[in-house]
């Protein structure tokens, strides 16, 4: 069974309603409330929550729900059959369970092709991934994040679709310490695991950057296993990212019992998240090594590039790993400001 209704998130000062769509599949079904749609599932049945587009640029995951929904409502093995028609592939009579997915999670970063609101629309909370589990009476972000809050709040299990940047390799970050979420993140079967530490294990840019009100770390600390897969290439379309998302989605489904079957065995790299980051000493134009690529491994003291003044050709500074690890990200844009990230080093972690 597949259900869908409208759902209004918040509305702007003109009253104009911030909406988007939401979806069931399965055993439970979007049913129409007092305060809007509700879910309506078998209480002894597994709920698994994904979204997608929650910063509006990264636009894989939502290709990537539309590509489940066509799986599961027609059945097909590619997901590219319309209308209904059937297939090879499971179907949502297959789920044991309910599969609830939002593909579109923030309308306003959406339209604007953008990673935050502008300030006059959200000043408090630009960032939507900042504010999690939201505020009913707060601003239009915490609205909003409370709105999502009641369907991802009663799950199960949580995924939270984003895409990274051409120059990010494709991970999935799950909270460091929390076997279950280790668990979820090895069945979406990324080749990389970044494991991100909380509370007082975390370095102080978890404060600073208010990683707190992130979706996945409310969801954790509510109980409910949560990753974030980092697919590659934002502002795109790219089949590569989307089949990645489609099968690591069915990954996840498989290992909550909403489908027959096991995921896939995972044999991939685990590291540490939000550490290595070499910074540029000062602006200019970066040029990293020819021959360093996303996903290579590197050593502390390596040269990564250099940072050069464009205008007098003088090299500013030569950029250098900062530790052992594995270049998850490479800056391609070349012009930098001083204090941007120009290589982030993702530090393996053995035996975890």
């Amino acid at each position: 069974m597949h259900t869908s209704r409208d759902l209004t998130l918040a509305r702007l000062p003109s009253r104009v309603p911030v909406r988007t769509t939401v979806h069931a599949y399965g055993e439970g079904e979007l049913v129409d409330g007092d305060g809007g749609p509700e879910l309506n599932a078998p209480a002894d049945s597994p709920v698994v929550y994904a979204q997608a587009a929650q910063h509006g640029r990264e636009v894989n995951g939502a290709a990537v729900l539309r590509r489940l929904h066509d799986r599961l409502v027609g059945g097909s093995e590619d997901g590219r059959s319309r209308g209904g028609r059937s297939g090879n592939g499971p179907t949502a009579g297959d789920l044991d369970g309910t599969l609830v997915t939002v593909p579109v999670a923030d309308p306003l970063t959406f339209d604007r092709v953008s990673y935050t609101t502008p300030e006059s629309l959200d000043s408090r909370q630009p960032n939507m991934n900042r504010c999690w589990p939201g505020d009913a009476e707060g601003s239009l972000h915490e609205r909003m994040a409370a709105r999502l809050w009641r369907f991802a709040g009663e799950a199960d299990t949580v995924v939270d679709l984003h895409t990274g940047s051409p120059a990010m390799a494709t991970h999935t970050v799950y909270m460091r310490g929390d076997d279950a979420c280790r668990g979820l993140a090895e069945a979406f079967g990324t080749d990389l695991l970044l494991a991100e530490a909380a509370g007082d294990d975390a370095d102080t840019e978890w404060d600073e950057r208010g990683f707190a009100g992130k979706l996945r770390v409310a969801a954790t600390r509510e109980g409910i296993p949560t990753v974030t897969p980092e697919l590659a290439h934002s502002r795109e379309v790219v089949p590569q990212a989307v089949e990645t998302g489609v099968t690591g989605t069915l990954g996840v489904l498989r290992r909550e019992g909403l489908l027959d079957g096991d995921p896939e065995p995972w044999d991939g790299t685990v590291a540490r998240n939000h550490l290595g980051r070499v910074i540029a000493d000062d602006s200019g134009l970066f040029v990293p090594e020819p021959d360093l690529a996303v996903g290579d491994e590197v050593g502390e003291g390596d040269r990564v590039g250099e940072v050069f003044d464009p205008t007098t050709f003088e090299t500013l500074q030569v950029a250098r790993a900062d530790r052992d690890g594995i270049a998850y990200s490479v800056a391609r844009e070349a012009t930098v400001t001083a204090g941007a990230t120009l290589v982030g080093v993702a530090e393996r972690i053995d035996g975890e």
